[in-house]
């Protein structure tokens, strides 16, 4: 038996005729038919009898209409308890964030979104995972940032709903002692020949300094693997090395003193995002944490 039964079970308890309930309930005759023969199929004693030109319960069926109804009562208080939920601006909201986002926008959300009773509370959590791994993060949590190169293959689009956030561009990081810091930009076959320190495989900014190694048709010499943004920093400023590092959410990078050039030739963009499943986004407190997250992130880019 299901909800809809047990419905119209009771409204033929209280109309009397299966055209009466058709009515109320906006069905055909018919369809209210099928689901008291259905319903009837898993019950032993009779639930109608017809009496003169109409149907009736019989007292086996007026016990299950009657025990329907609370039924029905109890669904009716979780609906609503659901709306309640959806509807209200406070609530643990849990995000998500690769290490340079979480860095960049983690704080400022928190001074965006402010204090008080009607201010989500937010729970963070820094998961730093390759490009293919993102989507499956939004079983744990309500909002995911991710990030995938410019070119890359898109975000699934089953179970998964994606609010843009940036196009932030990876710029070449130098030493502000190396040579090629006095130039405004550079090509791939300026950059070709240096030792770099980059990503581990299947992280940004690997697949660019492939791509730099695919159109010059010329190895690199990658010395370090490192997949902290701040930690390469570290390691650019020292001098020896080149690397890649993101325009807009590399905070701790700031604080080196490493010089950054753009990269023409080759697309260097990555795509940041927010992943969520579509039934978070209609909690109005996972929508103000994202509707705060695009402003930061607005911010940044700005």
């Amino acid at each position: 038996m299901n909800l809809q039964q047990l419905q119209i079970l009771r409204e033929l308890g209280a109309l009397g005729s299966v055209t009466a309930v058709a009515e109320v309930l906006h069905v055909s005759p018919s369809a209210v038919s099928q689901q008291l023969n259905a319903l009837q199929r898993g019950i032993v004693p009779p639930l109608t009898r017809k009496q003169g030109r109409t149907l009736v319960l019989t007292p086996a069926g007026e016990a299950l209409a009657a025990e329907g109804a609370i039924a029905l009562d109890a669904m009716a208080a979780a609906r609503r308890a659901v709306d309640r939920f959806e509807a209200a601006p406070s609530g643990v909201v849990t995000v998500s964030g690769f290490l340079s986002a979480a860095q960049a926008l983690f704080g400022p959300l928190v001074r965006d979104l402010g204090t008080g009773p009607d201010v989500p509370d937010v729970r963070f959590t820094d998961e730093d995972v390759a490009q293919n791994e993102f989507a499956a993060l939004t079983a744990r949590y309500d909002l995911v940032l991710a990030h995938r190169m410019e070119h890359s293959p898109p975000w699934p689009r089953s179970g998964i709903r994606c609010v843009p956030l940036a196009a932030e561009p990876l710029d070449v990081a130098l030493a502000a002692s190396h040579p090629l810091a006095r130039r405004e930009t550079l090509t791939p076959a300026d950059v070709v020949g240096e030792r770099w320190v980059t990503s581990r495989s299947g992280f940004s900014p690997d697949d660019v300094v492939r791509t730099i190694s695919a159109v010059t048709d010329r190895p690199v010499d990658i010395v370090h693997r490192i997949n902290d943004y701040g930690v390469a920093a570290a390691v650019i400023a020292a001098g020896g090395v080149v690397g890649m590092l993101p325009r807009y959410t590399s905070v701790i990078a700031d604080a080196t003193g490493v010089v950054r050039r753009p990269l023409e030739g080759v697309g260097t963009n990555r795509m940041i995002d927010l992943l969520t499943r579509p039934e978070n986004l209609r909690r109005r407190s996972v929508r103000l944490v994202a509707e705060s997250l695009q402003r930061v992130m607005s911010s940044l880019a700005a």
